[in-house]
């Protein structure tokens, strides 16, 4: 069953690229301004805002993976390292003794107050900026209904 691939025609592999590009940029430069600016890696940022977005500052070791889109095990080699650093604990869950609480510290507080700020302004201005409102609409939508699709895609 060798089927013919069906080719990028021209301005979709423009829109592709184009896409691609900017993705790589915007991230690259923003992961590299967090560090410079906090010490701290996209990584890190990723799980302390999803850990202090908590009404407790803490999340089921798998919940945070998925919450992320990321492998359990990339999840628990990341909290190993935070943890050395004082920014997360792991705590044992009461009702599952198999199961592990990541739960933000005080110092993982103060490393996402103090980042937040400067980074959102980098998003500002790198990302929010370069749009008028209504492209960021469009954009917010676009982004979405590629994300929903993808969501009925096998893997």
């Amino acid at each position: 069953m060798n089927e013919t691939p069906r080719w990028l025609e021209a301005e979709e592999k423009a829109a592709w690229d184009s896409f691609i590009r900017m993705q790589e940029t915007l991230i690259g430069r923003l992961s590299r301004l967090l560090q410079a600016d906090s010490g701290m890696s996209a990584s890190d940022y990723i799980v302390l805002v999803s850990l202090t977005g908590t009404s407790e500052g803490r999340m089921r070791l798998l919940e945070l993976a998925n919450r992320v889109n990321w492998e359990k095990s990339r999840m628990s080699h990341q909290v190993r390292r935070m943890a050395k650093r004082g920014l997360v604990a792991r705590e044992e869950c009461p009702d599952d003794a198999r199961g592990a609480f990541v739960v933000a510290t005080p110092a993982g507080y103060k490393a996402i107050e103090d980042a937040a700020p400067l980074h959102v302004e980098h998003v500002r201005r790198l990302f929010v900026d370069a749009l008028t409102p209504n492209q960021l609409s469009t954009f917010a939508r676009l982004s979405q209904r590629v994300s929903d699709h993808m969501e009925k895609q096998p893997d």
